[in-house]
């Protein structure tokens, strides 16, 4: 697998009933002492208009969401192929609504 990088976007399988979908790499490719897990968010076309989803609309998704409340962390073989990435400032605004979600306010 390529070497992935925190703000792209990867098809990645999440290994529910062929639920193979878009999602935003949030942690940094690990190292060899470390585990071979990264932090995503997936994304989803089921929009329900809540606080935990965050849209950033890119040419290489689906009209939908980032969900915020489904961060969790996946083995690098499920990642398929890089699809994009965020800007800088959209993924600051994925940093921030994480802060605000999460409550991590300082």
């Amino acid at each position: 697998m390529k070497r992935t990088l925190p703000g792209e976007i990867w098809r990645v399988d999440f290994g529910l009933a062929a639920k193979v979908r878009p999602a935003l790499i949030l942690s940094e490719y690990p190292a060899d002492d470390e585990l071979a897990l990264l932090v995503v968010i997936p994304h989803t076309t089921a929009v329900r208009g809540n606080r935990w989803e965050l849209a950033l609309p890119k040419p290489f998704l689906k009209p939908g969401v980032f969900h915020l409340q489904q961060i969790q962390p996946l083995p690098l073989v499920r990642f398929d192929v890089r699809l994009g990435a965020l800007t800088p400032d959209e993924f600051s605004r994925v940093r921030q609504a994480l802060i605000r979600v999460l409550n991590l306010q300082v």
